[in-house]
């Protein structure tokens, strides 16, 4: 059975019931979700404006990153999308599940998707605040 179970980069919305049903597994006794949305401040300054880019290799940087967090966990269904394009406050950028045997698995293993998603998949926003001020971020925060 293949545990990584939905890895996309999308510019349409995302679904949080998309991705968790995606890892739904009798043998989980543990599922996380984590769902990160687009906040209307940064570094103490309001954003106006936010879009995401990804770079043409980023869906195989994720499934890298995920065959990984596979690999070291005991996953039993493993699922990953991140958002492009032009994004609104409060919409949905990102969504990771893990399901594992037990909580504390789950819970490390999904922490360490987001991380690594973070800081290994080349995906990078550009926001622009209220004071017309911009800048980019690179996949890491």
């Amino acid at each position: 059975m293949t545990v990584i179970r939905l890895l996309d980069i999308r510019d349409t919305p995302l679904s949080v019931d998309e991705v968790f049903n995606a890892v739904g597994s009798h043998a989980a006794g543990g599922t996380t979700l984590f769902v990160g949305t687009v906040r209307e401040q940064d570094h103490g300054k309001p954003v106006t404006k936010l879009s995401y880019s990804a770079h043409p290799s980023a869906l195989d940087e994720l499934r890298a990153v995920a065959e990984k967090v596979a690999a070291d966990f005991p996953v039993t269904a493993l699922a990953a999308v991140h958002r492009v394009g032009d994004l609104e406050l409060g919409d949905i950028a990102v969504i990771v599940a893990v399901a594992c045997p037990h909580r504390g698995e789950a819970f490390q293993a999904s922490r360490r998707l987001i991380d690594d998603l973070k800081s290994q998949v080349p995906i990078w926003k550009h926001q622009v605040f209220a004071d017309g001020s911009a800048e980019w971020v690179g996949a890491c925060e």
